[in-house]
C-alpha cells in the first residue's frame, strides 16, 4: 500500500520561493509508486489551497502555485486538508512541511500537526521554534557550554527607543567587523556585514523591517564548515562539508541566486577536527530537543577551535542544498534520504502515542 504524504510549502515569508523550490525537488523525488502525494500550497497572503493528487512529476513551480482550488483558512485546516472527508478512506499517513522562515520552521505548524495527531517529518514545537529564534537557541547553547562568538541582541521598540545606545553597547560589547540579522529568518535574508558604525545604522534599519528582534554576532576570521544530523534519539553525522563564497560572505544571492559559491564535500579537515564537530553537532542536536534532521553550522579558525554558528532545524533541502549534499557524499542520496525522514517521522509519532495522558 503506497504511503500518502502531503507535501506543505510556499508560506507567507520572504522564503516563500526557496519553499518553492524546494517543494518541486521532493516532489520530483518521490517514487510515485511507493508514494501518494497530496500537495498543499500556502500563498503569500497566508491562504491555504489543496492541489490535486500528484500523479506525474512537476518541472516548473508554476504549477505550484495554485490559484484555484480548495482555499482555506487556519480554522479550516484540519477537517478540509488533513482528516478523512466522507469521500476518503483515510487521512494522510504523514506531512513533510517544506517551509522555510517563520510561520512554519518556527514551530507554529508543527504545533497544528500536534493537535491534529499527525506524523509529520522534521523537528518538534520545541526545537522548532528554538531553532528559529537566533537569540534563544544561543542562549541555550551557552548553557550547554557549546562555544560561541559574542553576540547581542535587540527588540525593535528598545532600538527605535534609544538608537544611539544600542548603537554604542554593539561597540562597546562587539568589535568591527560584526553581523546584522533578523533573529527568526534564515537563509540570509537581511544579513549586512558591519565595518563602521554608519554601515551599523544601516544594517539595523534592513533587519528590522524582517523581525521584531535582531542579533549581533562578532565577526570572526575563520572557514565555514557545515555538517548534517539525522535522526532522533540516537542521531547520525554525516561528513562534513565547507563553504568558500566569492563574495564577502554567504548572503542569499550567493545561496540561491547567482551560484557565486563552492561547496566543499568532503571538508579538508582533519581527523581530530571531524570528531569535534560531530560532537558538538550532536550536542547541539540533543541540547534543543531536535529530532529528524538538523544541518549544523560551525567557524573552524586556523587555530583548529571549533565555534557553533548555529542549526538549521529545516535547512535547504534541494538536490544541489548542502545538507541533502553532505547526505549524498555519506552514502545517502537524495530520494533514500526523504524516505529515511518519512520513516523517523513516522516512528517519532509512534512513540509518542505510548504516552500516557490520563491517571
Amino acid at each position: 500500500m503506497k504511503t500518502k504524504i502531503g507535501l506543505l510549502y510556499g508560506g507567507k515569508s520572504a522564503e516563500h520561493k526557496v519553499s518553492l523550490q524546494t517543494a518541486m525537488a521532493v516532489m520530483k523525488a518521490l517514487d510515485l509508486e511507493k508514494f501518494e502525494i497530496h500537495p498543499i500550497y500556502i500563498d503569500v497572503e497566508g491562504r491555504w489551497i489543496k492541489g490535486p493528487e500528484l500523479t506525474a512529476p512537476v518541472d516548473d513551480v508554476k504549477a505550484l502555485q495554485f490559484s484555484e482550488g480548495d482555499k482555506l483558512s487556519p480554522a479550516a485546516l484540519a477537517p478540509a486538508v488533513f482528516q478523512a472527508s466522507e469521500q476518503e478512506k483515510d487521512s494522510l499517513d504523514v506531512v513533510f512541511p517544506l517551509l522555510h522562515g517563520p510561520n512554519g520552521e518556527d514551530g507554529t505548524v508543527q504545533g497544528l500537526f500536534e493537535l491534529l495527531n499527525i506524523p509529520y517529518v522534521g523537528n518538534g514545537v520545541l526545537a522548532s521554534a528554538a531553532g528559529m529564534d537566533k537569540v534563544l537557541m544561543k542562549n541555550i547553547f551557552a548553557q550547554a557550554g557549546l562555544t560561541q562568538v559574542n553576540y547581542v541582541s535587540f527588540l525593535k521598540k528598545e532600538w527605535e527607543q534609544a538608537k544611539e545606545a544600542a548603537y554604542a553597547k554593539v561597540e562597546a560589547e562587539l568589535d568591527y567587523p560584526c553581523f546584522v540579522k533578523p533573529a527568526n529568518l534564515g537563509s540570509s535574508v537581511g544579513i549586512s556585514k558591519c565595518r563602521n558604525r554608519a554601515e551599523l545604522e544601516a544594517a539595523f534599519a534592513e533587519a528590522f523591517q524582517f523581525d521584531r528582534k535582531v542579533i549581533i554576532e562578532q565577526g570572526v576570521i575563520a572557514r565555514e564548515i557545515e555538517i548534517g544530523v539525522l535522526g532522533n534519539d540516537e542521531p547520525e553525522c554525516s561528513v562534513a562539508g565547507e563553504i568558500v563564497p566569492k563574495k564577502d560572505f554567504y548572503d542569499y544571492t550567493a545561496k540561491y541566486e547567482d551560484g557565486n559559491t563552492a561547496l566543499i564535500i568532503p571538508a579538508d579537515i582533519t581527523a581530530e577536527e571531524y570528531q569535534k564537530l560531530k560532537d558538538m553537532a550532536i550536542r547541539a542536536f540533543k541540547a534543543l530537543d531536535c529530532s529528524g534532521l538538523v544541518r549544523a553550522d560551525f567557524f573552524l579558525t586556523k587555530d583548529g577551535e571549533v565555534i557553533i554558528n548555529e542549526v538549521n532545524t529545516m535547512p535547504g533541502f534541494t538536490p544541489f542544498s548542502m545538507f541533502p549534499l553532505l547526505w549524498k557524499h555519506t552514502g545517502l542520496e537524495y530520494p533514500q534520504l526523504i524516505e529515511r525522514l518519512v520513516n523517523l517521522a513516522k516512528e517519532r509519532h509512534a512513540e509518542k502515542q505510548q504516552i500516557k495522558y490520563t491517571i
